[in-house]
């Protein structure tokens, strides 16, 4: 659907680095502080290191890089060699040399405050590295073990930094601090999920799914890692159809996780056209939408599932419901299933070859009305489904002999044989015995009223 470096690149954004809110990240040394030892520069080195530190000032990183390697080879063992590496390591990431800014760090990391610890320019020196550290990682896309490992050490080291520039006051400071813990965070989570997104990208279904697991544990309110970890389950599903019942459940549990903590994914998507896709996919695979609401409230608040946590598919909740209905309503069952076969187009040969004279079990249906309407010979049933109103007649019963009175409209129950059938329109004909109808109402036919007797007239003379 997206790229994932481009989306992690836009959810782990900070500022770009530019001047920091404190002075004095580069300059050259004439003086020492009191607490520095005494450094001295050898013949023509100064003009080397002021010309690479106008160039950066310049932001013209291809000059700087090559007079600070001009420098380093003529005067490898400088008593500023240290400032020359965190001069070269600003003007890789100037120059967007990651790679270079990371293994010029590396060997700098492991006590950086002692390599520069005069107060009034350490801080300047130190700063500088662990920011672009942690910057140059998120912007290699598929970084190597080692380079993960040296940007996860510079960002905790930036995030706890703590040694305060020399003249900063302290709203100042605790301004800059902020600053560095948000940079730090957003390296941290990127090297927390970028191996499992690689992985995921290589098709490397299970590794993806395990490393991707520990990122979400590490940043568990991150609704786009969630995300991805559903994508990784998904991976392993494709891979691996048989593990789906197992492996569905907890891939939609991190879809909906992502869609309660955040639809946009971190303001990278449309919130209301991925809100549609990850409430789908949850209809899509159970067959509906209920339990959605109970699986939100507790994906919220759990990152992971519980332990044997399920989500029935679609055709099993077809199958417990088929179950469920047919336990309760039986004979409606029956006659459903026999209707299903009856309306197919082999429905006229499966009446031919299998019900036409055969007798089927008791069937319970709703007396309509009765041919002819008073002494009827035969009886109009429709069968309704539950709570359905004016169900189609969809049977006549055939009586063995007509009835003493007027079919009342009710449910009746009766055994029959089939004996006829139309599919359009449809019809199932059935002989019965009247004395097998249970339920059976009738009621007295209206008496036609009496023949009138022929008049005679009185003083009529007879014939002579």
């Amino acid at each position: 659907m997206f790229n994932f470096y481009t989306v992690m690149k836009k959810i782990a954004a900070t500022a770009a680095l530019g001047a920091l809110l404190i002075a004095g990240t580069l300059q050259p040394a004439h003086a020492q502080g009191a607490a520095a030892p005494a450094k001295t520069y050898k013949p023509g080195e100064y003009e080397l290191y002021d010309s690479a530190l106008k160039a950066l000032g310049a932001q013209n990183f291809a000059k700087a890089i090559t007079d600070a390697e001009a420098w380093k080879s003529k005067v490898a063992d400088s008593d500023y060699k240290n400032e020359r590496e965190v001069l070269l390591i600003q003007a890789y990431f100037g120059a967007k040399q990651y790679d270079k800014v990371l293994s010029a760090a590396d060997p700098l990391l492991g006590d950086l405050d002692k390599m520069f610890p005069d107060p009034a320019t350490g801080p300047g020196q130190v700063i500088p590295v662990l920011r672009v550290c942690a910057a140059a990682i998120r912007q290699i896309a598929q970084p190597t073990p080692q380079q993960l490992a040296t940007g996860e050490k510079a960002a905790n080291l930036l995030k706890s930094y703590n040694r305060k520039p020399q003249g900063m006051d302290d709203a100042s400071w605790a301004k800059n601090q902020q600053a560095f813990a948000g940079e730090a965070d957003a390296a941290l989570m990127y090297i927390a999920v970028i191996p499992g997104a690689n992985a995921l990208a290589k098709n490397d279904c299970e590794n993806a799914q395990n490393l991707l697991s520990r990122a979400v544990g590490a940043y568990p309110n991150n609704s786009f890692i969630a995300y991805q970890l559903g994508l990784a389950y998904r991976c392993t599903i494709k891979a691996t159809p048989a593990k789906a019942d197992e492996i569905q459940p907890k891939a939609i549990y991190q879809f909906v996780r992502a869609l309660v903590i955040d639809p946009s994914l971190g303001g990278t998507q449309d919130a209301k056209k991925m809100t549609d896709i990850l409430t789908n996919i949850y209809v899509n695979y159970h067959g509906g939408s209920d339990g959605l609401e109970e699986l939100k409230a507790a994906a919220k608040s759990n990152p992971t599932p519980p332990a044997n946590f399920t989500i029935e598919n679609g055709q099993k909740v077809a199958e417990r419901k088929q179950k469920e209905f047919e336990a309760k309503y039986p004979q409606l069952a029956m006659w459903l299933g026999i209707k299903g076969q009856l309306s197919s187009p082999e429905g006229p040969a499966y009446f031919e070859s299998s019900m036409k004279n055969a007798a089927v079990p008791k069937m319970k249906g709703v007396v309509v009305e009765g041919k002819p309407a008073c002494r009827s010979k035969e009886l109009l049933v429709s069968i309704p489904e539950p709570e359905q109103q004016n169900a189609q007649t969809v049977i006549t019963l055939k009586l063995d002999a007509a009835l003493t009175g007027k079919p009342t409209a009710g449910e009746i129950q009766w055994e029959g044989v089939p004996s006829a059938f139309t599919q359009d329109p449809f019809m199932l004909t059935m002989d019965t015995e009247k004395g097998k109808i249970e339920g059976l109402q009738v009621t007295p036919c209206a008496g036609s009223a009496p023949a009138a007797r022929p008049a005679t007239k009185k003083g009529t003379p007879k014939k002579k």
